[in-house]
């Protein structure tokens, strides 16, 4: 781990999530005499719990939709349409449970923590993973800090990885650290940058992807790249490749912005799907030949990481008391590297696992 603060200036803007899945909270139903009217009014109208700013909130995130699609506030209700909203977290109210599970800190102090977060941790409680996640273990690290109390659900997150990522998280330890770190993650002033394996090579060697980044219209539970702002959010990420390893490629990715799922839309979005990447595409031979020993191949490199190939390695901010730039970086994780060896020892013996007549095939054409 490796550790750098340099003083620098620090400005504050409004702040953003980085990774993110949603659950129902409000649902109204429009009766068959309801006249054309925006949905903010509409909702302020029907729901007594919920001010119009938060409505407005919730439609700027793509988390207010009509028929299941994503819409903006100034949507205009017909008859019969279904209009939700969906937050961050569970609808019902869930204790955290304070668990001693094992952190790897990089650093602490009385205003925050930086963990290296391994591949499988759940970052904070949801349906399905109620207990042994990070926000478990944070309970139990800070069990005398108050703002890790059993009934905050999401104590001092200031962004979050998946579950199948690794790499860097810093968490705030009081309210007003959570407040101005969570703004430089707005203001684009936090630097993060992650190492991808991902199948193929980039045409260009370096360059930054952009698009609407929002829930994709067919399957709630992935995400998808749009052409316009009327159902994502802008996102961008700049990449450069390090590495081409055979028919996959290590990348350097720097987020500009943090969407849900963002490198591993984006990069599918370009046609080089992060390797294993169950939830889209990358665990299929995408690239190689029809040669049984290289199919055999990559179903062993498959198992030696079993996930998607992505770590946050690298993580920089302002300190929120201290006012110094804080800079750390973390190595690759045994399996990751443990991965790339292996691609890097297929490409030294070529011979080994490729017969020399049989061409390349693109397996996603």
């Amino acid at each position: 781990m490796f550790v750098r603060i340099t003083k620098i200036r620090y400005t504050m803007v409004e702040a953003q999530d980085e990774e993110r899945d949603s659950f129902e909270h409000y649902r109204v139903v429009a009766d068959a005499g309801q006249t054309l009217l925006r949905v903010d009014k509409f909702l302020t109208n029907r729901l007594e719990d919920i001010s119009r700013s938060k409505i407005q909130e919730a439609a700027d995130d793509g988390l207010l939709l009509a028929n299941g699609v994503p819409v903006k506030s100034n949507y205009k209700v017909k008859p019969f349409d279904i209009i939700t909203i969906e937050k961050e977290f569970p609808k019902f109210d869930l204790e955290i449970i304070p668990e001693n599970i094992p952190l790897d800190i990089l650093y602490e102090d009385d205003y925050l923590l930086v963990v290296n977060k391994q591949a499988g941790l759940v970052v904070h409680p949801g349906y399905g993973n109620y207990s042994g996640t990070l926000v478990n273990a944070l309970a139990f690290h800070l069990r005398e800090n108050p703002m890790f109390s059993t009934n905050n659900q999401r104590p001092g997150m200031v962004h979050r990885i998946d579950k199948d990522t690794s790499g860097i998280l810093v968490i705030a330890k009081t309210e007003s650290a959570m407040t101005m770190l969570a703004k430089q993650f707005a203001e684009k002033t936090a630097k993060r940058e992650y190492i991808a394996l991902v199948w193929g090579l980039p045409k260009e060697m370096q360059g930054t992807i952009t698009g609407y980044l929002g829930r994709d219209l067919k399957d709630r539970k992935l995400m998808y790249v749009f052409d316009n702002e009327e159902h994502g959010k802008w996102a961008v990420t700049h990449y450069q490749v390090i590495e081409e390893i055979g028919y996959v490629s290590l990348v350097k990715c720097i987020l500009e912005t943090g969407r849900t799922h963002q490198i591993r839309v984006q990069m599918k979005y370009i046609g080089h799907p992060l390797f294993n990447d169950k939830t889209y595409g990358g665990d299929r031979i995408l690239k190689g030949t029809t040669f049984t020993k290289y199919k055999q191949y990559v179903q062993n490199c498959f198992t030696i990481c079993n996930r998607q190939a992505l770590h946050a390695r690298l993580l920089g901010f302002i300190h929120p008391h201290t006012g110094e730039y804080m800079h750390f970086e973390v190595d690759m994780p045994n399996d990751m590297q443990a991965l790339i060896d292996k691609w890097r020892a297929y490409v030294s013996n070529r011979d080994e696992f490729v017969d020399n007549n049989v061409e390349e095939e693109d397996y996603a054409n």
